[in-house]
């Protein structure tokens, strides 16, 4: 396949929001210009396995401008954005194998069509592409310099991988970066998924008791904004020093077994699995809501919810499910338990993935410098990446900081100096 999109019609709706996008991707419609003036990764063949959004398509055009042969699949069948999809295989000669709403095996075929290019660079969102290169394309992962990982989740698999020994190339854990803890995690998670949630539900959020499952960045993100519009948030966690945290933030701290009790709305954000069980669901009071916004659908046990129910009706409203449990209680679950601010809206804002795939970017330019030099292993990114960023980022904000004078330098570097 030359590439395989839903239609190519609704390609002029996708520039529109591409390049709409891109007006408030500044930082790396920087690096786009000088990609296109230095050719940094002149001649390389590059598979992204990414959400096909307008902000995606945007990192497609800046790798495609600094040379790169650009192959762009989906890492999530209820993300992609058809009209992008086309836009980018029309308008801009990036071939997309992607289609909304795809199912398994269409998505793992449009993976393996992303394989087929022969990439030397891969982007990753939750390691798809790079675990099917492991399990069943291992001579395909042997040309590898090196893949770059957006999600938590991903980067949980590749840690793994990593620790057993079993990674077969250098990964960089482009989600561990400070700036995209912050930036996107924080900001965008926090603020796209009570957007997903509202267009999913016509929800109001004052006045209803919020579980947020999991206090990493992105449940920090989500229970700041939903407290903000006048919810009471709950929030469980495993980990002692976060639980102790979102105590200290304001919040009420209980196991998932008493928030089950007194929740009306109840999101995951943890990256792992079966964080909402049958066992939780039976506790729920009538038309308890739950979703998700964490990267793959386990973190809902959806099949243990549909064993439990003596009914399901599919589509009560667009991106609602409902679950009907004994006698007359129902749960609704949002967006098939996929990501809520993808599947059920449009993801973050395009200036918060103006500094996620800003990174991205860069650090393509930066495996190639160091091709040949790097370990299978998973690499943080490189502090000198995480600051330009940042400072282009701060000068498209008209925001000035302040320099370390001579004096201060030397401070810093010594230890003479005392009371």
């Amino acid at each position: 396949m030359k590439y395989d999109v839903a239609d190519l019609s609704l390609a002029s709706e996708g520039k529109r929001r591409i390049l709409w996008a891109d007006n408030d991707m500044p930082v790396l419609a920087a690096i786009r210009e000088r990609f296109a003036r230095q050719k940094p990764l002149k001649g390389k063949n590059v598979s992204a396995c990414l959400h096909v959004t307008a902000e995606t398509a945007n990192l497609a055009r800046a790798l495609k401008a600094a040379g790169a042969n650009v192959v762009l699949c989906a890492s999530n069948p209820l993300s992609t954005q058809d009209d992008v999809a086309s836009s980018l295989t029309k308008d801009f000669g990036i071939p997309v194998f992607a289609i909304r709403g795809e199912n398994r095996a269409t998505y793992y075929k449009h993976i393996n069509a992303a394989i087929d290019h022969k990439p030397v660079i891969t982007f990753d969102d939750g390691a798809d592409l790079v675990n099917e290169m492991h399990l069943k394309r291992k001579k395909d992962a042997e040309r590898i310099i090196a893949s770059m990982e957006e999600t938590t989740t991903g980067v949980i698999r590749l840690r793994a991988m990593d620790k057993e020994g079993k990674l077969k190339f250098p990964v960089i854990a482009v989600n561990d970066a400070k700036s995209k803890h912050l930036f996107d995690n924080r900001y965008g998670t926090g603020q796209s998924t009570v957007d997903g949630i509202i267009r999913a539900t016509d929800y109001l959020m004052a006045g209803k008791n919020v579980v947020v499952a999991g206090y990493g960045w992105c449940g920090r993100g989500f229970a700041m904004r939903a407290r903000g519009m006048g919810a009471i948030v709950i929030v469980t966690e495993i980990d002692p020093i976060k639980a102790i945290e979102a105590a200290m933030d304001g919040f009420q701290v209980m196991p998932m077994s008493e928030a089950a009790k007194v929740g009306d709305l109840f999101v995951t954000l943890t990256g792992n699995k079966h964080v909402i069980r049958p066992e939780h669901i039976r506790k729920m009071k009538d038309r308890a809501t739950i979703a998700n916004s964490g990267h793959f659908n386990v973190e809902i046990d959806i099949p243990g919810i549909a064993k439990l129910s003596r009914k399901i009706n599919k589509g009560v409203r667009r991106n609602v499910d409902e679950y009907v449990i004994s006698g007359r209680k129902r749960i609704y679950l949002l967006a098939e338990g996929r990501l809520i601010n993808l599947a059920a809206a449009e993801g973050h804002p395009a200036s918060v993935m103006d500094m996620s795939f800003a990174t991205q970017a860069l650090q393509a330019e930066w495996v190639v410098r160091h091709e040949g030099k790097l370990e299978a292993k998973v690499y943080d990114v490189p502090l000198e990446i995480e600051e330009q960023v940042c400072c282009l980022k701060l000068r498209a904000m008209q925001i000035a900081i302040d320099k370390l004078t001579p004096e201060q330098v030397v401070y810093l570097a010594s230890s003479g100096e005392g009371t």
